[in-house]
Formats: C-alpha cells, sequence, structure tokens
C-alpha cells in the first residue's frame, strides 16, 4: 500500500496527486528535486507499478517484497539498496518486534517500503520537512534520517531491557525462584532478537562513513555521529547479555541450595521420625514376647515378674533415647 508519495524541491514539499508516472515525470523535470515513495507491506502488484518507472535490480525488488533480510547495504548499478532492522518494544509483555525498512536510493528518488509495526516514517517525513538544509541533501539526508531514528529507537530499548533486568535481578535475590526461570530465558531470548537486528547494521554504517558510498558523501559527519550511538547501543547490549547470563546462573545456584535446604529438612525429620519409631519398636517387642503366656513366663510364679519386665522396657528405651540422641538423630 502506498502510504505517502511526495517530490521535495528547493526544501518544499509538494504532493503529487496523480499516479506514479505522473510523480516520476515531475521530478525529472525538477532536475534539483527528488522524489519520496513510502509503502507498506506492499504487494506485488503495487511494486510493479514503481518498477515500470524505476530500473530497479530484480533481486533488490524480490528482497523488498518478501522481506526477511538482515541489515545490509548494496549497489546495483545507480541505485543502492538499504536494508534496516527496526525494533518495537511493548511494555505490558515485555517484548520485542523486529520489522523492517527496504530503501532504494537514486540520485533523484527514493522508495521506502516498511514492513510490520516498527518504526512508521511519518516522524521522519516531518523532520526532514522542517529541516531545509537536511533537505536539500536529498535521498541522503533521508537515509540518515531514517538511519538515526532507527539507532535511536535501539537506545530507548535498551533502556527499556534494562529496567526489566533490574526487575528480574531483584526477584531472583528477593527469593522468588518458582518462576524467574521462565522470565530470564524469554528476556535473553528478546536480547538475542535485538543483537540480531543492530549488529549487522554497524558495518553498513562504517562503509558509509568511510567513504565507500558515493551517494552518501555529504552527510558523512551525520552518519559518524549515528554511528556512534550505535556502538555505545552495541556494548549496552553486550553488558545485558552476560548480566542476563549471570542472573541465570545465580537463580539456578540459589534455586539449588533452596533445594538442598528442604532435601536437608526432609533427612532430618525421616531421621525424626526412623528415632522415635525406634523408641516405640523396643518395648513393642518385650511386651510381644510377654505376651505370648507359656507356662514358664516370670510373671505366673513371681509377684514382680511384671514389674521386672516393665523395668527392662523403661530401660531399653533410656539407652536407645541416649543412643540416638547422642547421634543426632533426636
Amino acid at each position: 500500500m502506498i502510504v505517502d508519495q511526495a517530490i521535495y524541491c528547493g526544501g518544499v514539499r509538494e504532493t503529487i496527486t496523480g499516479d506514479i508516472s505522473d510523480a516520476f515525470n515531475a521530478a525529472r523535470a525538477r532536475g534539483d528535486s527528488f522524489l519520496w515513495i513510502g509503502l507498506h507491506d506492499p504487494s506485488q502488484e503495487e511494486f510493479d507499478l514503481i518498477t515500470r518507472e524505476v530500473k530497479l535490480h530484480p533481486l533488490a525488488v524480490e528482497d523488498a517484497i518478501h522481506a526477511h533480510q538482515r541489515a545490509k547495504l548494496e549497489r546495483y548499478d545507480d541505485t543502492l539498496f538499504v536494508v534496516l532492522k527496526p525494533l518495537l518494544y511493548t511494555d505490558e509483555t515485555s517484548d520485542i518486534e523486529v520489522g523492517e525498512i527496504n530503501l532504494f536510493l537514486g540520485k533523484d528518488f527514493v522508495i521506502s517500503v516498511r514492513h510490520g509495526q516498527a518504526a512508521p516514517l511519518k516522524a521522519v517525513r516531518r523532520r526532514i520537512e522542517a529541516d531545509p538544509e537536511l533537505l536539500a541533501s536529498g535521498p541522503s539526508g533521508v537515509l540518515y534520517a531514517i538511519c538515526d531514528q532507527v539507532v535511536d529507537d535501539y537506545s530507548r530499548i535498551t533502556h527499556e531491557i534494562e529496567g526489566d533486568l533490574i526487575a528480574l535481578e531483584r526477584r531472583v535475590f528477593s527469593g522468588e525462584y518458582a518462576d524467574a526461570t521462565e522470565d530470564i530465558y524469554s528476556l535473553k531470548r528478546e536480547v538475542l532478537e535485538f543483537r540480531t537486528a543492530q549488529d549487522p547494521l554497524i558495518p553498513v554504517l562504517e562503509e558509509i562513513v568511510k567513504g565507500r558510498v558515493e551517494l552518501c558523501s555529504a552527510t558523512r559527519e551525520q552518519y559518524r555521529d549515528v554511528l556512534d550511538h550505535l556502538l555505545r547501543v552495541d556494548a549496552q547490549v553486550d553488558e545485558h547479555n552476560e548480566l542476563l547470563t549471570s542472573a541465570l546462573t545465580a537463580h539456578l545456584a540459589l534455586t539449588g541450595r533452596e533445594q538442598n535446604k528442604v532435601a536437608m529438612q526432609q533427612n532430618a525429620d525421616m531421621r525424626k521420625i526412623s528415632s522415635w519409631a525406634a523408641l516405640i519398636a523396643v518395648p513393642t517387642m518385650i511386651a510381644g514376647v510377654y505376651g505370648m503366656n507359656f507356662d514358664y513366663m516370670p510373671e505366673l510364679h513371681w509377684v514382680f515378674g511384671y514389674p521386672l519386665a516393665l523395668g527392662m522396657m523403661g530401660v531399653a528405651v533410656v539407652v536407645v533415647f541416649r543412643l540416638l540422641r547422642k547421634s543426632g538423630w533426636l
């Protein structure tokens, strides 16, 4: 779907009311202007309208339509093809959604193809239209503004991840062990998705900063600033990944310690139960023998027979109790 199209000439936006062919013809007639067409999740038919006016490489067109590319910069004749991976952070779930922006840049045109909900480009258009100096840079200024927004979003999301990480660390060391493992793995997966999106952008910006992309020579200083911010983000993401690994290790260690405590308590309880069972078993055994009532039992012919039996039970119980107490079972 075409979401916006305009010609920028002399620092002024001119909205195109006709079809795409009219827009390209108007831009070419001006000479000192450029055309920016913005598309969101376009179909093959919609993109065919553009390829009729601009000779875009079939491989780049296929990448732009189907998406799922890493961040990269490629040159096809006079056209520069750039892929960026913007991110969208959801506060409610702490999830990171990865989008994609595909850019075709020529001397007098910019074609932006956006996939997903991350990084809408309306704010970038407003910024460029309010900055005549940036607008005068043409397609190079558009690419810089989009890169700058993507990297600024990266920086903001790193602070959100840092907040989630601090909350997880507090949970781990406050004793809430039961459900922290899944949350740590989930956040670690989000950080890995973050790295997959932003790591390949570093060499892209380095190529531009080193002057190897002729189209962007006028705004090289601005790209250097964006690269500096991206390298700072990259360092922060690496730190977050290491902290998550440390938090997971600490969580597993604390969980193991708690499990050992429970096992030790269970062993102590079993020893106590076994000890009391042994104390009961000794008099039960003596009483069982005396309960057989055969003719030669002492209590049948001797008045002290029963007191003797009860005394033996008492002595046996005391001896067993002292032995168990000495061994630490009671």
